[in-house]
């Protein structure tokens, strides 16, 4: 008997990953910033030269005084953010489809001792001002209650979506009249970003945001997160829950030099533009079969069973979304993402059209 055989020759094209941002390598400027940083001897736990630089250069991009916390993970800068503003008794408003519900394993729960999430429904999975009025009306405060302290929403949304500052700033105006610190998980904020052509002030604090998840990692770094306050005395005692929960890195400097290279010359701006851009061209192919307005870079599609097999067996790997046999699927695309993937899969978007869905 042979020690060795022949390997089959396998057929099936190399894989195309639009499966998610997080499947994406670190951007090149990003690697270099850690090799940078790992030459001699640094000070710990944040009292690094990266670290000391980082409220002074993110006060730059947000145009005002703010406070910045590096974190490993975007559960992480969620969950950290809520804690900090919610009691254990408080309750967080937030869109049935937001990231805090659908992914983050009762993290917000969790991390906050019991507040509760009192889910909203919106379309493209956007909150309301009349899901958040007719929520606290179903809801009203009493000693036998849950009370509400927060409203969460997702910028970019999980739909793909994005929130105009006008409509930021209706929600923002609306929850502080009733009493409501706002949180934005920005996982995708660069993209909502480059999708708005706005600064990132005017869809933020000027919009009136208290505490913001800027996501990084999906768009180019290497677990690398911020937390921003843009009133610091909110801050509190973020730093006491930062470090009790295991996210006070003890070689923060690595995180640091990313964030930092993150915003140098509009990386992050530049990737997400890119990323946006090609998802924009995926949404066209898709033609009837798309069922959100592309706005950042994601593309939800209604294709059918068939169809998803089809385009699996030409290679595409991509997640099934909605409920099982509903034909839907989400595509992301990612900031390095291949021009010739992107063109290979709107050509197969337009023949699956053409033939029909």
């Amino acid at each position: 008997m042979p020690i060795f055989r022949l390997l089959e020759y396998d057929s099936r094209p190399m894989a195309r990953y639009f499966k998610s941002d997080n499947t994406a390598p670190a951007a090149p400027e990003i690697i270099e910033a850690i090799a940078a940083a790992n030459h001699g001897y640094a000070l710990g736990y944040g009292d690094d030269a990266w670290s000391s630089r980082l409220d002074a250069r993110f006060s730059e991009l947000f145009e005002k005084s703010v406070r910045v916390f590096p974190v490993a993970t975007g559960t992480a800068a969620n969950t950290l953010s809520l804690s900090t503003l919610v009691p254990p008794y408080g309750a967080i408003l937030t869109h049935e489809e937001g990231h805090i519900v659908r992914d983050e394993c009762g993290a917000p729960e969790f991390m906050t001792g019991g507040a509760r999430l009192l889910l909203m429904q919106g379309p493209n999975a956007k909150v309301t001002p009349q899901m958040i009025d007719r929520t606290l009306a179903a809801n009203p405060p009493s000693t036998h209650t849950v009370q509400p302290r927060a409203l969460s929403i997702t910028q970019a949304t999980e739909l793909g979506t994005v929130y105009t500052p006008s409509e930021v700033k209706t929600l923002c105006d609306l929850a502080h009249s009733r009493g409501l610190v706002v949180h934005m998980d920005g996982a995708r904020f660069a993209n909502a970003v480059a999708s708005l052509g706005c600064s990132a002030a005017d869809i933020t604090w000027r919009t009136g945001i208290d505490v913001l998840s800027f996501g990084a990692t999906k768009n180019g770094t290497l677990t690398a997160e911020a937390v921003i306050f843009f009133d610091p005395d909110r801050a509190g005692d973020f730093e006491f829950r930062r470090k009790r929960a295991g996210h006070l890195l003890s070689k923060m400097r690595f995180a640091s030099a990313q964030l930092l290279a993150y915003l140098d010359n509009d990386l992050w701006l530049r990737l997400a533009t890119r990323a946006n851009s090609l998802a924009a061209r995926l949404g066209q192919a898709a033609g009837s079969a798309l069922m959100h307005p592309v706005e950042a870079n994601e593309v939800f599609v209604r294709i059918g069973d068939l169809s998803a097999t089809a385009l699996r067996e030409q290679g595409f790997e991509f997640y099934d979304w909605g409920a099982v046999g509903s034909g839907e699927a989400r595509l992301v695309v990612s900031w390095d993402q291949s021009e010739e993937d992107v063109t290979a899969l709107c050509a197969a978007l337009a023949s699956l059209q053409n033939g029909g869905f």
